[in-house]
């Protein structure tokens, strides 16, 4: 299983739109891609966006990044910035499907999940463990509601500070900590439920091969 995060980075999207554009301002764009495409494409695929879309979804991203760098002045960080684009193009990605009659999430983490990282020389058992680890992970996180879920990624996973969070979500340090306390509870709450269904399936499993 490959990973993304050893693999080649693709392409900066849509060359087309270089056409006119001074030089500088795109060397610009390829910097702020190449620094962080990994990161947005993590968040995608966080924020409930199924493998078979993550990539489209990140090249919508990054379009509107071409697009909008100009009024980026660093007054933030990157990340904090280019997460309150992302939030957008996924919400407006998953407004398309809702009005998509029978679409169904594939609930399968690709080869290039991040979450899904293996290392080359990981047995078989060990990569369907993983993966069996990346789909839990990402139906917990599809429990949260928006909010929660929005300070779980950056704090627990992308290991952002309160200052940034509250940043990148446009609110204040207090309401990102309140968040953030129940969104673990839940988390934590609805992982320990996981576990012991999944305990109970495997007890029954083990009862049914002694008979």
């Amino acid at each position: 299983m490959t990973s993304l995060h050893h693999a080649e980075l693709p392409s900066a999207p849509c060359d087309a739109v270089r056409a006119g554009v001074p030089v500088k301002s795109w060397a610009d764009f390829e910097a702020l891609y190449r620094e962080n495409f990994r990161f947005v494409w993590r968040i995608v695929r966080r924020l409930g966006i199924d493998g078979e879309q993550v990539d489209d979804v990140v090249q919508d991203v990054f379009v509107v990044v071409h697009r909008r760098l100009g009024d980026f002045e660093g007054r933030s960080s990157a990340k904090t910035w280019l997460y309150g684009i992302v939030r957008r193009v996924v919400a407006d990605h998953r407004r398309t499907l809702r009005r998509k009659p029978g679409h169904e999430v594939a609930d399968i983490p690709s080869e290039s999940d991040p979450d899904a990282m293996t290392s080359g020389d990981q047995s078989p058992q060990a990569s369907v463990e993983q993966s069996e680890r990346v789909r839990l992970l990402h139906r917990l996180l599809g429990q949260l509601d928006d909010d929660k879920r929005d300070v779980f990624v950056l704090s627990e996973l992308e290991g952002l500070t309160m200052v940034e969070i509250a940043e990148a979500l446009d609110a204040n340090a207090n309401t990102i900590a309140s968040r953030l306390r129940a969104a673990r509870r839940e988390f934590e709450a609805a992982l320990d439920l996981a576990t012991r269904a999944e305990d109970a399936m495997e007890h029954g499993i083990e009862e049914r091969r002694s008979r």
